[in-house]
């Protein structure tokens, strides 16, 4: 049923790229394991990172099932479809549900998507990461894949109307090599390498990205320490 599903929704999403004309620039989804278990770790900028992320584990014939917040399985729309793909429902008030789901999801072989930062970087850049990725990749005995996306926030983010007229807009994406996550270390230091790892592979991404922006007024989507005028980490929390 799942992949009944899954399948044409991915389909339709690549319709919808198309029509967009969205020019989306992959490497490294070699990565990713064509079969077994695996976690598999991103940034978070847009409402939409969901789905990119899922297509950079295409290529290895893989679906990703992600962690997402109950609201979602709520929706007369999404509901459906996000039970029907076999995504996992977070309450946050009792996530030790949700945490279990996924155990069991990738010790049955499944990839699980994570995003640690667990809400949408308003400044674009690395927020901290929550242990519960490395908990879940020590436990289940698999590997956590990381992963960056750029370019997602110029079409869906918080804050910001979504805009489907745009066109011709680059995402860029970068899969990096697996992170071990050995039993016998602690889940903080873990995920401090891996957002490092992250961090490594966001960077890569921003100088790769082929555009900059059109004028002052265009400058939104890029970070203040890159000279853009999204606001700073310390402005996100003031406005919080």
């Amino acid at each position: 049923m799942a992949e009944l599903v899954y399948r044409p929704v991915i389909g339709a999403a690549l319709t919808m790229f198309k029509a967009l004309d969205l020019k989306i620039d992959t490497q490294g989804s070699e990565h990713i394991p064509r079969t077994g278990g695996a976690v598999l770790v991103s940034n978070h900028i847009s409402y939409l990172d969901f789905i990119f992320t899922g297509l950079a584990a295409l290529p290895q014939k893989r679906l990703v099932r992600f962690m997402a917040k109950d609201s979602v399985f709520k929706h007369k729309i999404s509901g459906p479809l996000m039970r029907g793909m076999k995504h996992i429902p977070v309450d946050r008030a009792q996530g030790e549900h949700a945490y279990q789901h996924a155990l069991e999801s990738l010790r049955a072989g499944e990839i699980i998507g994570v995003f640690p930062e667990a809400t949408i970087s308003q400044s674009f850049t690395l927020k901290s990461f929550k242990t519960g990725a490395a908990r879940l990749a020590q436990e289940a005995g698999v590997p956590l894949i990381p992963m960056a996306l750029w370019g997602t926030q110029r079409l869906w983010t918080k804050g910001k109307p979504r805009n489907f007229k745009r066109s011709h807009i680059p995402v860029t994406i970068r899969v990096g090599e697996p992170v071990e996550a050995p039993a016998d270390q602690y889940a903080g230091a873990i995920t401090r390498r891996l957002r490092e790892r992250v961090q490594e592979l966001l960077e890569a991404a921003q100088r790769a990205y082929p555009v900059r922006p059109k004028d002052a007024n265009d400058t939104w989507w890029i970070p203040a320490h890159l000279g853009g005028t999204a606001p700073t980490p310390a402005q996100v929390k003031e406005a919080g």
